[in-house]
């Protein structure tokens, strides 16, 4: 399966512990695809390696942590006024939110072997 917004970054530690990261920050319009690839990748996870998500140091196989965020920007105008040496600033309106998903996924050598085929594989 291919993933659109969700670009994954992976890392290993000298065990063979693998960890999964992407982070995808997109406009509202797009917010319900990054939403649906994170629950299909979930989904897969708990279907594939059912019961067997639990904290690594605890026996598990796989576990996630899943974080979301909306952030607005606004626009300071700044203006220099070389007379009097005095700054002025105006504020613009905010603009549309900024939606922004980070989800990590960490497993032990299997879990990633399955994790890539699944959705890393070309």
């Amino acid at each position: 399966m291919g993933l659109n917004y969700l670009e994954f970054d992976f890392s290993e530690d000298a065990d063979g512990v693998g960890t999964f990261d992407a982070l995808a920050a997109t406009a509202p319009a797009h917010n319900a695809a990054v939403l649906a690839e994170v629950a299909s990748v979930l989904a897969w996870a708990h279907h594939a390696f059912a019961a067997q998500r639990a904290p690594l140091d605890d026996g598990g196989e796989w576990d996630f942590d899943l974080q979301g965020w909306r952030e607005f920007s606004a626009v300071d105008v700044l203006h220099f006024d070389d007379l009097s040496g005095k700054l002025s600033v105006q504020s613009e309106p905010a603009g549309a939110a900024r939606h922004t998903v980070s989800l990590s996924i960490t497993g032990t050598p299997g879990f990633c072997g399955a994790f890539r085929e699944r959705f890393l594989a070309s």
